[in-house]
């Protein structure tokens, strides 16, 4: 059983709105985390060079058939899963920016996670010092044009960033992954976003539990009968954000999916709206390199 409803990126390939994000996540426990995740109707996955845990999460999808979803009433189990079931993100690291190094590291990230192919491709951030980012965004048209990928994009990116990158991008990147929670609202560049055709993808969607205290959150937690993440979780899919939030345990993993059966008011969305402060929990993207 499928948890997340799918919305189309800017090709039309369907991407799951809710994601298991696997920053963080010890090589060691991916495997087991992303199968808790499977069996708890988990289908897209993010994952990153950088993140180590590549190889973990691969072994988890290699034994896809074991999971079967719900059936149709009849008390029988719908066939098992398969590769075309699940959404797979990973991302290009720094150290590789450049066409080449590009498409030896996706390429290793490919034998990593031991697939055939990967649902969407980012580069991770735009390292502007380097100065290669459109280089490296035409290794990942390469690859999407020769159908190793089914999407490309880019993350942590500035409206700067993809105006340059627009200047010579033939592919419009489907999705820009960045760090976005009510603190951290990025409205210059979500409208940027709807303006390009790029959808939005949120990171850090809870400010790394420091939003989890915060006053207003917790006032809307209680009136809906919710815990602070789900309210967090559901005001990021009211923005028509995609968002995939972490879980370092089955009681987390449930929680942040049950986001689909209750809504927030205008009111309750103007009251988050109000706590923008401009609070990064990672790095600016300008800084890093």
């Amino acid at each position: 059983m499928r948890i997340s409803p799918r919305t189309p990126l800017n090709n039309g390939v369907l991407i799951d709105r809710l994601g298991f994000g696997l920053y963080k996540v010890p090589p060691g426990d991916a495997t087991g985390l992303v199968t808790m995740a499977l069996e708890a109707g988990y289908r897209h996955f993010d994952t990153a060079a950088m993140y180590g845990n590549e190889t973990g999460v691969g072994k988890a999808i290699a034994g896809l058939e074991r999971f079967h979803g719900a059936g149709g009433g009849s008390g029988e189990l719908s066939p098992a899963l398969s590769r075309e079931d699940l959404f797979v993100t990973t991302k290009v690291w720094n150290d590789d920016h450049g066409y080449d190094a590009t498409l030896r590291a996706f390429h290793t990230s490919m034998a990593n996670l031991g697939l055939e192919y990967i649902d969407l491709y980012l580069i991770h951030w735009p390292c502007p010092g380097k100065g290669l980012f459109t280089e490296t965004y035409r290794a990942l048209e390469t690859l999407y044009h020769e159908g190793k990928v089914r999407a490309i994009g880019v993350s942590n990116f500035q409206p700067d960033h993809l105006d340059r990158l627009m200047e010579t991008a033939e592919v419009v990147p489907a999705v820009n992954q960045i760090e976005l929670h009510p603190w951290l609202q990025q409205a210059e560049l979500r409208k940027k976003h709807d303006t390009l055709g790029i959808r939005t993808e949120a990171w850090s969607p809870l400010g790394r539990g420091q939003v989890l205290r915060d006053p207003v959150i917790l006032a809307l937690a209680a009136e809906h009968e919710r815990t602070p993440a789900q309210i967090i979780l559901r005001w990021q899919l009211q923005l028509d954000n995609i968002t995939v939030p972490k879980a370092s345990s089955s009681d987390r993993i449930q929680e942040n999916r049950a986001v689909f059966d209750f809504e927030l008011s205008a009111a309750d969305l103007a009251d988050i709206a109000a706590l923008e402060r401009g609070f990064r929990t990672g790095s600016h993207p300008d800084h890093v390199n």
